[in-house]
């Protein structure tokens, strides 16, 4: 087994390179490499050594409540007493009030570390950003401070049988009791829908407030707790869902009746408030895929360097890396998680820069789709690298790929994304032509600037089409090639030998779509 090795020189150079993180006023580039640093040797020492443990353990449901795997409860409270559950909440509530930018960072070390653990726990600060924004002052000082504190854990209740992508089939109905309201239905693929390890837990609900005929109209957003004044709430667990990966993470599915909520935000506006919690778990998702990416090729190298396999020209033995194609694939894998990582950092940065929001909402779907793929294609490499070994469970590949392919599955498939990309993507006003913008500003270099032109012809195509959804998957496929192969371009400008040699083979790189 190869142990973790968190990549904090690899996510310091993405933020001072490529994204230019400095260019946000709040941003403390030491203060960034002190947080990272010291988390990257939380996660290496605490985190990671139960990822294995975990996986093979798995959750158990016994008398209706979530057992996590063992070690997992003392590992969330070293976690808790690092204060890490409040690193973006503000200080006015007991947080630490980093940038996102550097939340982001620690996210990805935790999410190659322990996937299974990082989902349990990092719903909480998208779960703060909404309340932060649509919460009333009572709620926010009532519900903020528990789970900056780690004493509660969040989770997001969309999903039903029936209404997966689809939320105006939402059929779980909130009704008005007396001050507050009570919500009936049943959610499903909940995680952390039930955990042993916090004191409590804060459900965000979708549930209908209109009539079936309202759609997404009719939806409104609730906070609903485990337990009220110490009796637990009417939620119940009626099983966790078996899985092909993340097995310690426990995927719920969850009765309401009658449970008591209160409404969060407006009633009727509930999708736009859950957006808020969305948007940040895409972009996390993101950062889970580079995680993978970066994980995989962690293993491959440190295999390929040692693994003896055939003789050099000279006689000498040769151990795997020194053969052209298992170089190939390991400059694949690198290539990228450096260049994934770079395309959300970019967009974590613009984020928190707010000057082009339409800009973030177009690269968020973007990064989505590149980097899960990305995930479970540089995985997919590792276990080709490693070869039979790379088939077993014992190098520890195969339950990243395992872990990873769900990042293109869970919020929002990536056809949807690409369908978002080519629609509502590109009908937002100015949303396009700053992205080609964007583009300029990282390199004006020749073979990134001919790829350009492909994809504004066939923008030009797919706005003219009839029918763009036909078009969406090609589309989609060439915008997130041409933001890595910029990316790329910055990264090469650096001057780094490495990075100029693995951008001569992403540009190089045939087009995903023929054009």
């Amino acid at each position: 087994m190869v142990p973790f090795k968190a990549p904090v020189d690899d996510i310091l150079f993405s933020l001072r390179h490529v994204a230019d993180a400095a260019r946000l006023p709040s941003y403390d580039d030491e203060l960034t490499e002190g947080i990272v640093s010291h988390f990257a040797s939380f996660a290496e020492g605490v985190i990671a050594p139960l990822d294995e443990s975990g996986d093979a353990q798995g959750c158990r449901l016994e008398n209706g409540r979530v057992r996590m795997p063992d070690g997992f409860g003392d590992a969330f409270a070293q976690l808790v007493e690092g204060g890490w559950q409040g690193l973006t909440a503000p200080e006015e509530f007991g947080g630490m009030a980093a940038d996102h930018v550097t939340a982001a960072c620690v996210s990805e070390i935790f999410s190659g570390a322990n996937h299974s653990l990082q989902m349990v726990c990092n719903l909480v600060p998208g779960a703060i950003s909404t309340l932060m924004r649509f919460g009333s002052d009572d709620q926010k000082a009532a519900y903020v401070p528990p789970l900056a504190e780690g004493r509660w854990l969040a989770t997001m209740c969309l999903t039903e049988p029936g209404a997966g992508s689809d939320l105006g089939r939402v059929r779980t109905k909130a009704v008005k009791d007396g001050d507050h309201w009570a919500i009936t239905g049943e959610k499903i693929f909940i995680s952390g829908g039930d955990q042993d390890m916090s004191e409590g837990i804060f459900h965000l609900v979708l549930a209908r407030t209109g009539a079936m005929e309202d759609g997404v109209k009719g939806l409104s957003l609730f906070l609903c707790l485990s337990e009220n004044d110490g009796v637990r709430n009417d939620i119940t667990v009626t099983r966790i869902e078996e899985k092909l990966g993340l097995h310690a993470s426990p995927t719920c599915q969850m009765a309401f009746d009658g449970a008591r909520a209160e409404l969060l935000g407006q009633e009727g506006k509930g999708l736009m408030a859950m957006f808020t919690m969305m948007n940040h778990a895409r972009l996390d998702v993101s950062l889970q895929g580079v995680a993978h990416a970066s994980r995989a090729h962690q293993i491959a190298s440190t295999y390929a360097a040692e693994r003896t396999q055939g003789r050099k020209k000279d006689g000498s033995v040769a151990v795997l890396s020194d053969h052209a194609d298992v170089r190939r694939m390991l400059d694949t894998q690198r290539a990228l998680a450096l260049g994934a990582r770079a395309m959300c950092h970019l967009t974590m940065v613009e984020m928190d820069l707010n000057a082009r929001p339409a800009l973030v909402d177009f690269l968020t779907p973007v990064c989505k789709v590149f980097c899960t793929e990305a995930g479970t294609a540089s995985a997919d490499l590792g276990m080709q690298v490693l070869g039979g070994y790379g088939y077993l469970t014992e190098y520890r590949v195969s339950q990243t790929w395992r872990d990873a392919r769900i990042t293109s599955i869970y919020e929002g498939a990536n056809g949807i994304h690409h369908l978002t990309t080519a629609t509502r993507g590109l009908k937002m006003p100015g949303a396009g032509d700053a992205f080609a913008d964007l583009i300029g500003e990282l390199t004006k270099g020749a073979d990134v600037l001919q790829v350009l032109e492909i994809w504004k012809s066939q923008r030009a195509k797919l706005e003219a089409s009839d029918d763009p959804a036909e078009l969406a998957h090609g589309f989609g496929e060439l915008t997130g090639d041409l933001f890595y192969r910029a990316v790329w371009a910055k990264l090469a400008a650096s001057g780094d030998a490495e990075m100029q040699r693995l951008n001569d083979r992403v540009q190089a790189r045939p087009l995903p779509v023929r054009v």
